[in-house]
């Protein structure tokens, strides 16, 4: 009972920002349902989604993979909703995302040029200019947008403003919803967080390419 007031007070007091779900629905007492306990982190613990209410392709499995893409490599297919970190002899780790919305998915290589565990949050001036009452800073925890961990993706030495994070709306993991940014489940980032160094490249596709 506790783990779920405390979750349901983290999701009530989560003000709408950019790297969450657009139109987001008002937060109530059902959202816990979504959880069934917590995974030991600091500074925070990750809530623990119950899997039973999402689409089993979305839950993290190793397949098969055919792509031309590296080992220890990322690629995020946007259309069929899923993040794939290459892996040798033909098999990749697969894991469900949320990607942006219709107008605001990118695509392109990047590369990972930081990471950052439980990151605080500031809207860009294009998130701002759409949305005017969003917050201009939002520290580390449940309600931030961001997550338990987040990969900043990087071109040619320079910030490109997108992002794989964590997510406190699991519902949206298979949707199109986000500004941009590519959102997962916060212990699936965490994992993904502990298996990439800074410098992997990551491959963002749409319709079967990434190259703009």
């Amino acid at each position: 009972m506790m783990i779920r007031r405390l979750l349901i007070a983290a999701l009530l007091s989560a003000p709408l920002a950019a790297c969450q779900t657009a139109q987001q629905p008002v937060a109530t007492a059902d959202d816990s349902a979504w959880y069934v306990g917590m995974m030991p982190d600091k500074p925070h613990n990750i809530p623990l989604v119950d899997r039973r209410k999402m689409d089993p392709k979305y839950a993290r499995q190793t397949v098969e993979y055919k792509g031309p893409e590296k080992p220890g490599s990322i690629v995020v297919d946007i259309d069929e909703r899923m993040l794939y970190l290459v892996q040798p002899e033909g098999r990749a780790i697969r894991y469900g995302v949320g990607v942006g919305k219709q107008g605001f998915s990118w695509r392109g290589i990047a590369s990972v040029g930081r990471k950052g565990v439980w990151p605080n949050w500031s809207p860009t001036k294009t998130m701002v200019g759409i949305k005017p009452e969003l917050p201009r800073y939002m520290e580390a925890g449940l309600d931030n947008p961001l997550g338990a961990r987040a990969l900043y993706l990087h071109q040619n030495g320079a910030d490109t403003l997108f992002r794989i994070h964590g997510t406190n709306e699991p519902w949206s993991i298979g949707e199109q919803v986000s500004s941009g940014c590519v959102r997962m489940l916060n212990e699936d980032v965490a994992d993904l967080y502990e298996r990439v160094p800074v410098g992997t490249t990551v491959y963002v596709k749409r319709n079967g390419r990434y190259r703009v």
